[in-house]
């Protein structure tokens, strides 16, 4: 049974049990640049009795049914072949989605609420650069870390060392993270107003579900 402690960094928490990240956000605690914070602290900070948030803790990871995988035990191919498996089969089914349902949503809502026009802009930008991003990884970066685990010398690339084309993932990777943060900000963290409709709705939950696999791809979690 896994067992808490109010002196456990948040960072640590999250990092150990990604899935436990919906609890923080649900109370605004931030476990990405603030996750350096102890849990006591940072309930502080909120106005959060620490002791009953410990229970929550302890109650979510009994019954979450989804184990999480210690991505430090894997090599560096199981690692590529994990997040091609995982999140960019998710991106590629779901951001074609998400631009028809936020074009949707801003079409015919727009007028009521302004900041759904920012959204569609945003939302089909970023569709755009993970599109590239993602045959990027497949195409380049993926295969030049299975020949480097598979061969005694380093491999020759058309991208030089190694190290180029991480380098650019990592920049584009920062900047998937500031659009992530003006998405969760124009969107009042996903919070759909009370007279929103179903698809409204599900643009929004599936916007929350995006970032959420986003975060783990661009690294902004500790």
């Amino acid at each position: 049974m896994t067992t808490f402690r109010d002196t456990d960094t948040v960072g640590h928490i999250v990092r150990d049990h990604p899935a436990i990240s919906r609890l923080f956000e649900q109370v605004q605690v931030d476990y990405c640049c603030g996750g350096q914070r102890t849990l006591a602290a940072a309930c502080a900070q909120r106005g959060i009795d620490v002791q009953s948030f410990l229970a929550q803790l302890e109650d979510f990871a009994t019954t979450d049914p989804s184990p999480d995988l210690d991505l430090t035990a894997l090599s560096l191919t199981e690692l590529a072949d994990h997040i091609e498996r995982i999140h960019h089969a998710y991106l590629h089914e779901e951001l074609p989605r998400l631009e028809k349902l936020v074009t949707k949503v801003a079409k015919v809502h727009s007028d009521k609420e302004p900041r759904l026009a920012e959204i569609k802009d945003l939302v089909l930008a970023m569709a755009a650069h993970l599109t590239t991003h993602l045959m990027k990884e497949e195409q380049v970066l993926f295969p030049l870390i299975r020949q480097i685990e598979l061969s005694a010398t380093l491999p020759v690339s058309h991208c030089g060392s190694v190290a180029n084309p991480i380098q650019r993932m990592e920049l584009e990777h920062d900047e998937a993270g500031q659009a992530l943060a003006q998405l969760r900000q124009l969107t009042d963290d996903y919070t759909s107003p009370v007279w929103a409709c179903n698809t409204y709705r599900t643009l929004f939950d599936a916007l929350y579900t995006f970032g959420n696999c986003s975060t783990g791809l661009t690294g902004t979690g500790e």
